[in-house]
């Protein structure tokens, strides 16, 4: 995938005048009209017979309550799907208009949106672009196009997609686990995330490996090739605000022990020369953001906990910070924790989110070009794609929206959501370039239990619930989930936009526990983890769906391996 910026005028810093029109300033100061709209096609892959495309749209003329895209292909090129924008197709000529959702373009605003195409012979990139009629300057990438100067703030030498041409580390503690359970050896090589989830897991906690520890084991592993090393950056001030389970050790106030204790002696270690020559893929701060998007204020599923965070500024100022001095080190990537579809896909939650990490990417330091990506689904339960029903789908004179399943939310799977979330990021400020990750550790949702085809069509609910692969009671649910399954093993560039699926969440490691457990790790108890809990706002008062006799969260849960081996998808073999 392509990592290159629209360079919208060069060596030209652009002003808005006050009646809309843009400007630019050239070196010697005199203002000459500037481009009314800027396009960056990039062409993310290709195959022999197709290939998909991300679009992003500057407007840097007066602001738009709708806006349309035109362009025309020298070739026979196709386009078959489409995301984000209302594609049409009449010969060569392509029209995309916005959907409702994303309809207002501001002056100095930019949206996105993706499809899929087909092609035979040459695919050339389009030589123009107009916007509403008029002519836009273009800036194109992929395979074979060209590529801007890397991002300000950000280190010359990362290269586009970490994983790409990489092994993954294999954390040895995890996999000697795994070993141990019957039929375990089948996946216990498979690369899984180092957690650091409390200031003395640095130096290493209770006999286990060190951050050092993992990273000289990682130079081991490594040899003569590429490598990536996956890490969790996981101890916020107050952390968890709405789920107890995985509370930790740091009060809602300690930013200062935040900064000093945990983030600046990682940061110390990572930029040891010594590692230099891993690729450190960090995951920052799961389950954190979001929370101040959904559980605050006078939403229904507020806690007083979020509100405390959402108050101080602590997650932001926290993330931020991590971003910042994480970033400062040339070989690591950030990828921002974004939740799963089932959380923030909802329209009231989508957009609000996307406006926040880039609040957060902005603070103590921190620019968004200190944000390699983001990650969906860590450590969650959210199918990766639905085949056997569609958002589009319309049953019995009902839209698959109207299920109590999917609620209104405007995505049924994690692929859709995260490849759309990607292009909202982009619309807000991230870099076009930036890729995803997606956890699909716990997701395959496999076994006797997984459907083989559509439901029933005599209502919207028998369809939608007899074919859904998630066999949740509530996409809410999140704590050690009967039925559950591995997923997709790890692997590189599966789809457009997103730079690997990964097993960020080790498998067999527990949620929380199923009951109050007295311990020094800071962890609470949360219903959520009990299988007898009826629920609450947060997962529409529903039962549980959690496992009996679950551990502390981090801690090995045998049964919970064992269960995710039988209902893995793909199956094992």
């Amino acid at each position: 995938m392509s990592r290159t910026r629209t360079a919208l005028l060069a060596a030209m810093a652009l002003v808005a005048g006050a009646t809309g029109t843009a400007f630019a300033v050239d070196p010697g100061g005199a203002e000459v009209a500037a481009v009314p709209c800027a396009v960056d096609y990039k062409i993310q892959n290709q195959w022999s017979t197709g290939f998909t495309a991300a679009v992003t749209v500057t407007n840097n003329s007066a602001a738009k309550s709708s806006w349309s895209l035109k362009w025309s292909y020298a070739g026979n090129q196709k386009v078959t799907s489409g995301w984000n924008a209302k594609l049409s197709q009449s010969g060569a000529s392509v029209t995309a208009a916005n959907e409702s959702y994303n309809a207002q373009l501001a002056t100095g605003g930019s949206v996105s949106f993706g499809f899929q195409g087909s092609y035979s012979g040459s695919n050339a990139i389009p030589a123009t672009f107009t916007l509403d009629g008029v002519t836009c300057n273009v800036d194109s990438g992929g395979p074979g196009g060209p590529t801007d100067p890397p991002d300000p703030g950000g280190p010359a030498n990362r290269v586009n997609n970490p994983y790409d041409g990489a092994k993954v580390y294999v954390n040895p503690e995890w996999s000697a686990k795994a070993a141990a359970e019957p039929g375990g050896s089948r996946i216990a090589n498979q690369p899984t995330g180092v957690w650091l989830d409390r200031i003395a897991a640095i130096n290493g906690a209770g006999g286990k490996m060190g951050l050092r520890a993992h990273l000289d084991e990682a130079l081991r592993q490594k040899g003569s090739g590429e490598l990536v090393v996956q890490l969790v950056i996981y101890n916020l001030p107050g952390r968890d605000c709405a789920a107890l389970a995985s509370n930790g050790e740091l009060k809602a106030d300690e930013i200062d022990r935040y900064r000093t204790e945990y983030i600046d002696p990682i940061k110390a270690i990572l930029a040891d020369s010594k590692y230099s020559s891993l690729r450190i893929v960090t995951t920052v701060e799961i389950d954190s953001l979001p929370n101040l998007v959904t559980n605050t204020g006078s939403r229904p599923t507020a806690t007083p906990q979020c509100d405390v965070m959402k108050a101080n500024g602590n997650y932001i100022k926290g993330v931020g910070y991590a971003l910042n001095k994480l970033g400062d080190v040339p070989n690591v990537y950030n990828y921002v924790d974004a939740g799963h579809h089932g959380w923030i896909g909802w329209d009231d939650n989508f957009a609000p989110s996307a406006t926040l990490f880039k609040e957060a990417a902005s603070a103590e330091g921190a620019t968004v070009n200190d944000v390699h990506g983001f990650i969906t689904n860590t450590a969650n339960y959210s199918a990766l794609k639905e085949d056997n029903f569609s958002i589009s789908d319309n049953v019995a004179g009902k839209s698959v929206r109207e299920s109590k399943w999917v609620d209104w939310n405007r995505y049924v799977d994690e692929l859709s959501f995260a490849q759309a979330f990607r292009n909202q990021l982009v619309s807000v400020g991230f870099p076009s370039g930036i890729g995803m990750l997606i956890d699909t550790s716990r997701n395959g949702w496999g076994g006797t239990a997984r459907p083989s085809g559509p439901g029933a069509q005599t209502s919207v609910d028998t369809y939608v619930d007899g074919g859904r692969y998630d066999r949740r009671i509530n996409p809410g649910n999140w704590c050690n989930q009967s039925g559950a399954g591995l997923g997709e093993r790890p692997q590189a560039g599966p789809a457009a936009g997103i730079d690997a699926y990964v097993w960020m969440k080790p498998p067999g490691e527990s949620d929380g526990a199923s009951k109050e457990i007295p311990n020094d790790e800071g962890k609470g108890f949360d219903g959520m983890c009990d299988p007898a809990y009826k629920g609450n706002p947060r997962n529409g008062n529903n039962p549980s769906g959690a496992l009996a006799d679950a551990p502390l969260s981090g801690h090995w849960f045998s049964a919970q391996f064992r269960q995710l081996m039988q209902n893995a998808y793909p199956p094992l073999s």
